[in-house]
């Protein structure tokens, strides 16, 4: 059997426009994961697993594997949300975006108050190897146990918790603005993999109030432990930056003393902005993701609204002292990453400033050469010009030469030299002209 959301209430209505697509899906949200209902004294037993490269297809499978639930439809995971009805126990399924959570509640049996001197938390209303076998890997595993209790006196409530969770030193705290419940807890795995929490509450306490705390508490441990995920890839990275800032460094004194070629500055600054950019691709969701869960956290702890019981830290300042320079190591850690590349970026800015200076530098005495080689090459058009001017009067001149000398064969009375030498002057100014005027017409077709 499962619980799921209400129907939708048909649309019956028409004064108001058409719905969005997700307009239902968007409202309904709220509803999508409804807390517990949870009858005191009662054990809860939860494990989230990371769902990495594990389908849903798989999680229906091993959720048929619980009796009863060999037919469990498909549908019902869609909702990211399934509550089943086991008999004297309820298993909630809930799927995340990097994890997937798993949540019994079971009844805890008579004798297992405050007073019991070994708690029965190892009796499982669920097959311990149905627990084994669950896809994926474990990232948290709480064994709740909520038990009644007077609470008016706070310490001796909590020392007798320390006494029920094995006698070890433990954080605990009244919770709620008017102190509805008291949380003992050690943050300590035990040999099973289990962490244990224990939640005293006054009889009057109700299953929705018993389902809020539970709800909070776990969901504190699941988020606390995946804003840590990031931790161990920042240590990891550390070293790397350290060797990546040092060889920018280098690279940045090279560039300031023309100690090396360009081509060798940009191959070694390639290489490592290739180097930082695949560290930033491999890490940055991590890191971001690391600051979201921490950001939960917060809110979590501001939901329990804590009160301190003498003698001991509360949940929040454990939280302070252990999370925080966890949180801030991974934020320093993406800052200098991110830093790292501006760097980079503002070197390779420097590089490309100094390369297209010196490609300027060329193109300008490329065209000083080509200009020198045009005015060399102009007055050597205007020699041949001149010789050609020379040329061509010769030519005339000897044209009119011989065409005096014909026309003193034919019985003209005139002198061929003088005819000659009389109109050189006239010849050389007509040849000289010509040329003129042939260039200022090519001179009048390239301007237009």
């Amino acid at each position: 059997m499962t619980d799921a959301l209400p129907p939708s209430p048909s649309p019956t209505r028409s004064a108001l426009p058409p719905d969005d697509l997700q307009r239902a899906l968007l409202h309904n949200e709220v509803h999508a994961r409804p807390t517990a209902r949870i009858r005191l004294p009662a054990l809860v037993v939860y494990v989230a697993v990371l769902n990495e490269g594990i389908s849903r297809e798989q999680e229906l499978a091993h959720l048929r594997l619980l009796p009863g639930q060999q037919d469990l439809p498909p549908e019902v995971l869609h909702d990211h949300f399934v509550r089943l009805r086991l008999g004297n126990c309820t298993l909630k399924w809930e799927r995340h975006s990097e994890y997937t959570r798993y949540s019994i509640v079971q009844s805890l049996p008579e004798g297992a108050g405050l007073e019991a001197e070994n708690p029965p938390l190892d009796a499982l209303a669920i097959d311990p190897d149905w627990l084994a076998a669950i896809p994926g890997r474990t990232i948290t595993a709480i064994k709740l146990a909520m038990v009644i209790g007077d609470i008016a006196n706070a310490p001796e409530a909590a020392r007798r918790g320390q006494r029920w969770l094995g006698g070890r030193s433990v954080v605990a705290s009244i919770m709620g603005t008017y102190g509805h419940s008291i949380a003992v807890t050690s943050f300590r795995l035990r040999e099973d993999g289990f962490e244990h929490m224990l939640v005293i509450a006054p009889e009057r306490t109700t299953e929705t109030r018993a389902g809020r705390i539970s709800q909070r508490l776990l969901e504190l441990e699941t988020y606390r432990m995946m804003a840590l995920r990031g931790l161990p890839a920042a240590k990891v990275l550390s070293p790397m930056l350290a060797e990546a800032e040092s060889r920018l460094a280098e690279i940045t004194a090279r560039l300031e003393n023309k100690a090396a070629t360009d081509q060798e500055l940009l191959d070694t600054l390639v290489a490592l902005a290739a180097r930082v950019e695949r560290a930033t691709a491999e890490n940055q969701y991590r890191f971001a993701a690391t600051q979201a869960y921490d950001a939960i956290v917060s809110q979590r702890i501001q939901e329990l609204r804590e009160k301190p019981i003498s003698g001991t830290q509360t949940i929040s300042e454990f939280m302070q002292r252990r999370l925080s320079p966890a949180i801030q190591t991974v934020a320093a850690t993406a800052q200098r990453l991110s830093g790292l590349s501006q760097r980079i970026e503002r070197t390779s800015a420097l590089l490309r400033t100094r390369v297209d200076i010196a490609t300027e530098s060329q193109n300008q005495q490329l065209l000083a050469q080509l200009t020198r080689g045009q005015d060399l090459q102009l007055r050597m058009q205007m020699t041949v010009e001149g010789l050609s001017i020379a040329a061509i009067s010769y030519y005339v001149m000897s044209l009119i030469y011989y065409g005096a000398k014909a026309v003193k064969v034919a019985g003209v009375p005139i002198s061929p030299e003088l005819v000659a030498g009389a109109l050189i002057p006239a010849v050389l100014w007509g040849v000289w002209r010509t040329n003129r005027r042939i260039h200022e017409k090519l001179h009048a077709e390239q301007g237009h």
